[in-house]
């Protein structure tokens, strides 16, 4: 029978960068945070964040309501087309507005339309929805930026329709 010589295994020894021995650490962390959560017990879903375009639309939607508020509660009989286009713009906005999900779909999304009927009669200015339609039609150009083709056209267009509203409540009805 051969005998093997009577050695050592060679043993390597490794130094280990402090960046390596906290990466390990972290994943270490990571990983027992993981099976903690393995519970079986459901994770709830992380909300995505909300669409810049669907947050845009809502907000032309609140201001679009306060604008149309303001016609209704304009004394005179003449700024009725102005309203009316007005609706317009806002059933149109309301049509781009994807439905919303189940969850919130109990939330409002944009403040109720005030109401002109609810409290004292109170008039509306011409001079007042004419600096209103030129605040607007500026607003207008800056919202465009960076939205879809078709929102953008739409904004446009809205945005001439104030201007020419603007241009018009400066000339005497």
């Amino acid at each position: 029978m051969r005998q093997l010589p009577d050695t050592e295994p060679e043993v390597v020894v490794r130094s280990v960068s402090r960046r390596a021995l906290l990466r390990g650490g972290a994943l270490g962390v990571a990983a027992v945070t993981a099976a903690g959560c393995a519970t079986g017990e459901p994770v709830p879903p992380v909300a995505a964040p909300p669409d810049p375009e669907t947050l845009l639309l809502r907000e032309l939607i609140a201001g679009k309501e306060r604008t149309v508020a303001l016609y209704a509660s304009a004394a005179s009989p003449r700024l009725e087309p102005f309203r009316q286009r007005h609706e317009a713009h806002l059933a149109e906005l309301r049509r781009r507005l994807p439905p919303a999900p189940a969850s919130t779909a109990a939330t409002p999304s944009a403040s109720p339309t005030p109401s002109p009927s609810g409290g004292p009669a109170r008039s509306t200015s011409v001079r007042a929805l004419r600096d209103l339609e030129r605040k607007a039609a500026a607003l207008r150009t800056r919202q465009i930026e960076g939205v879809s083709p078709p929102l953008a056209q739409l904004l446009a267009s809205i945005g001439a329709c104030e201007a020419a509203h603007a241009l018009a409540l400066s000339r005497p009805l």
